[in-house]
């Protein structure tokens, strides 16, 4: 009996090692990564909900996952707000001619293909707001400028490098002290800066001129407009700061604007599901989570392009390598994460058996970078089968990851967070920045060059193994839930998050 289940044991162990041998072979021999990337990236584009770009990119999908041998299809879960970039083209004409670094903010009303002329002007410095009222009479065919001219363009690390002590203090005090006083310039005008566009749009502005830098060389953020009938055109921090100061030492700068983006109306809104069906326990399932839109400044590269390409080329490689599976492993691609997880909060209303059955799911989301940990997320036994599912990858790969246990929830963030909430395991891999933040996060700058594929490679190994563990674990993953810790910022115990109501019809409002 004894000899017998040490050969079983033995056998198990023999058989793990050769399908992880393959699984590493298969990735690192016959990566699909660049390739992958060049398509959905440079070829397809940016991937905005209600886009026809995200779109075609669902499409490209569940094309991929079928030449794979993989089935796939794209769910509809709502409706959006369909718009389509075209071209910004914006010159200054006077007191100089110079083309500047501009891009229309998703969304956007357009100038209808039309090149608009007219004078660039900055929110007054008004004393209150009967005097900025006074002000709104004359703005008509003039473009406002909403945002302050950066005190610095170098980020601060770059001053910390280079600049002495005494410097950099001085630089820190002289720039807060620009934006206080900017605040209270905005403050004067009775508005916000979330209702001050509205205001400037009914008093017949020709358009808004923003410039929402990310704190990183040529890098500034580009989300959505919130204008109905006139463009809002986000400038890059050089050019933007010319126009300011042009205008603040009363030398009046003239530009001509061009845009053309297209509102679509409402447009069918997908996830993209793909799935190797069980063979043992098709009704237990290993979930591969990553969203598929992105904005649309740059391309999505590592938001959340890398981490669609470790579950796309996780499933390749499962399927060639591990085609029967005991469990069924299905890759979620979602939509509408950017506005609010909505995509796969609609996946988890609308797909409870998946909720009931499911042993894990595996989500990546943030950046390009090596998975560097791990959290529980609050499970009593994570422990056990976090670590049981982790002990074949690659040393390489295991030892750069920390892990948590039992950790807490995650209550939003990313989609791992819409499982969660139904009491399903969901986690995190969560990796390394690459200066996320500054320089990619909802950037212009978040593009193809950014992606490190040795790092995104070991994902895919890391997600593939992990995938094969908890599908062939003898025992399903116990939903029970640790206590939690006090919330710090309120002394209070903290409490496991609960399912988020998504928005299936949006940005039409």
């Amino acid at each position: 009996m004894i000899l017998a289940f040490c050969l079983s044991i033995n056998t198990y162990a023999q058989d793990t090692k050769a399908v992880v041998d393959k699984i590493v072979a298969e990735a690192n021999d016959n990566s699909q990564l660049e390739n992958l990337a060049y398509e959905l990236l440079d070829k397809n584009g940016p991937r905005l909900v209600g886009t026809p770009q995200m779109n075609s990119a669902n499409d490209w999908a569940v094309a991929k996952y079928k030449s794979w041998g993989i089935d796939a299809r794209n769910e509809k879960w709502g409706e959006w707000k369909g718009w389509e970039r075209g071209i910004t083209h914006v010159d200054m004409i006077s007191p100089r001619v110079k083309t500047l670094e501009a891009m229309q903010l998703a969304w956007s009303p357009s100038t209808n293909g039309k090149d608009v002329t007219g004078d660039v002007v900055t929110i007054p410095n008004v004393a209150n707001e009967a005097e900025f009222k006074t002000w709104l009479k004359g703005i008509k065919g003039k473009f406002v400028m909403i945002d302050l001219a950066q005190f610095t363009g170098r980020p601060d690390y770059n001053w910390e490098k280079n600049g002495t002590e005494l410097s950099i203090e001085n630089m820190k005090k002289d720039r807060a002290e620009e934006s206080r006083a900017w605040s209270q310039r905005i403050r004067n005008t009775g508005l916000t800066s979330r209702t001050l566009p509205a205001a400037l749009e009914e008093a017949g502005a020709a358009g808004i001129l923003i410039s929402n830098w990310s704190r990183g060389f040529g890098a500034n953020k580009i989300f959505g407009a919130s204008t109905k009938k006139i463009p809002t055109v986000d400038i890059g921090l050089e050019d933007y700061g010319t126009l300011f100061r042009m205008v603040e030492h009363g030398d009046t700068p003239k530009i001509t604007v061009k845009t053309t983006g297209k509102d679509l109306g409402m447009m069918p809104t997908f996830n993209t599901v793909a799935e190797i069906k069980g063979s043992e326990l098709p009704d237990e399932y290993v979930v591969l989570s990553a969203h598929f839109d992105s904005w649309d400044g740059g391309t999505g590269a590592t938001d959340n392009g890398s981490g669609t390409l470790v579950m796309m080329e996780a499933m390749r490689i499962l399927k060639k390598i591990y085609p029967n599976p005991k469990r069924t492993i299905l890759v979620g691609h979602w939509g509408s994460e950017e506005q609010g997880l909505n995509g796969s909060s609609s996946f988890v209303q609308d797909h409870p058996e998946v909720i009931k059955g499911m042993q894990a799911s595996f989500n990546q989301d943030n950046g390009t970078g090596r998975v560097v940990n791990i959290s529980g997320q609050g499970f009593l036994h994570a422990y056990e089968f976090i670590n049981r599912w982790l002990a074949p990858v690659p040393s390489v790969i295991r030892r750069e990851i920390d892990t948590t246990f039992p950790g807490t929830p995650s209550g939003g963030g990313s989609d791992y967070a819409s499982f969660l909430a139904a009491g399903a395991p969901g986690f995190s891999l969560s990796s390394t920045s690459w200066d996320y933040g500054s320089y990619t996060w909802h950037t212009n700058k978040d593009t193809y060059d950014k992606l490190v594929f040795e790092d995104i490679r070991n994902n895919a190994i890391l997600t593939a193994i992990m995938t094969y563990m908890a599908s062939e674990d003898d025992q399903f993953f116990p939903r029970d839930q640790s206590v939690l810790p006090v919330n710090p910022r309120n002394g209070q115990p903290m409490t496991w998050p609960t399912p988020r109501n998504p928005t299936r019809k949006g940005g039409g409002e």
